[in-house]
């Protein structure tokens, strides 16, 4: 019989690309780990793994097991589920990740409903980086995170995870504006295309980021999707962007824009308080916010009770289209 956690090793071998990065994964030793994978190897009764130094690299059969490891992982959850659901009470901890602008909206609303509805439930709540919640869900440091894509940057699907849509998002070019009396963007409500915030009797824009070849340019740290986003707005609008700055906070984002040192992309989470000083021109371009769990785990009830108060949070941020 195959033991699951070797299975686990296995799979996370497949994905990370190097013993060393398993290890530190499980806070195990590499050792200890091609030790497991060597008796994994003994207990399928074929290679698994072919090593050239210090490199190793997985067979055909090994390739094989670890989507049959996906599915055995998936349907542990699904059983883990089920006990859990027999109980009277959601109860237990529940670990929610969300990135920062999700975090400061979404989250404090679907906490207050969780803490009144199921008061036998221990929240957990850790702001990171959506590009490093599928490792934490794998990793069982979440049982729930929110991450997002881009419509013209979509994310590749991983098939260890589940996810569902919860909201998209107009995204705004945030540009130096001298009108003060510029309201917050409130939940809910859609700006017509072209037009800023307020429209203030001017006439729509038929391609804002065009307007902005000129214009220095304040995008995310490289290798972020907002950087990345940034890049092929642009592009798309016929122009390689003049980056001046990179920050990652949209506070900071919106601060430097105030004090005229550039235009940004800013999604409407993040641009609920919009210094004075700064412009925001809805554009077609969509932020899409998804809820992830391990596969099989959505009928865990302290998951589904998670998911259903974070619905609940976002319905005053959905827009159309």
């Amino acid at each position: 019989m195959l033991d699951v956690r070797r299975l686990r090793l296995l799979r996370d071998l497949a994905r990370l690309g190097t013993i060393a990065a398993v290890a530190q994964a499980h806070a195990y030793t590499p050792s200890a780990v091609s030790q497991q994978l060597t008796v994994l190897e003994r207990e399928a009764g074929v290679p698994l793994l072919t090593r050239t130094g210090r490199r190793v690299a997985l067979t055909a059969a090994a390739t094989a097991l670890v989507r049959h490891a996906d599915e055995v992982l998936a349907a542990l959850e699904r059983a883990d589920a089920a006990l859990a659901a027999a109980r009277t009470a959601v109860s237990g901890v529940l670990r929610v990740g969300a990135y920062p602008s999700a975090a400061r909206t979404l989250l404090p609303a679907a906490l207050v409903a969780l803490a009144r509805d199921h008061p036998a439930l221990d929240l957990e709540v850790t702001e990171l980086d959506p590009v490093a919640v599928p490792d934490a869900l794998r990793e069982r440091r979440l049982d729930l995170a929110l991450v997002h894509d881009y419509d013209v940057v979509p994310a590749e699907p991983d098939r260890t995870l589940d996810v569902e849509p919860l909201l998209a998002e107009t995204v705004y070019l945030a540009v130096p504006g001298d009108d003060r009396s510029a309201p917050p963007v409130p939940p809910g409500r859609s700006v017509p295309p072209g037009r800023s915030v307020p429209p203030g009797g001017s006439a729509p824009q038929a391609d804002p980021l065009a307007a902005t070849r000129d214009a220095g340019w304040i995008v995310g740290t490289a290798g972020t999707l907002c950087h990345t986003v940034a890049l092929h707005a642009c592009r798309a609008a016929g122009f390689g962007p003049r980056i001046r700055h990179h920050a990652d906070d949209f506070g900071t984002v919106l601060a430097l824009v105030a004090a005229g040192q550039g235009v940004s992309l800013v999604p409407r989470l993040a641009a609920g308080q919009p210094p004075a000083g700064v412009r925001l021109i809805p554009l077609a371009l969509r932020r899409r916010t998804w809820m992830a769990y391990r596969r099989g785990g959505a009928a865990h009830p302290a998951v589904a009770a998670g998911a259903a108060a974070i619905r609940s949070a976002a319905e005053p941020y959905r827009i159309d289209g």
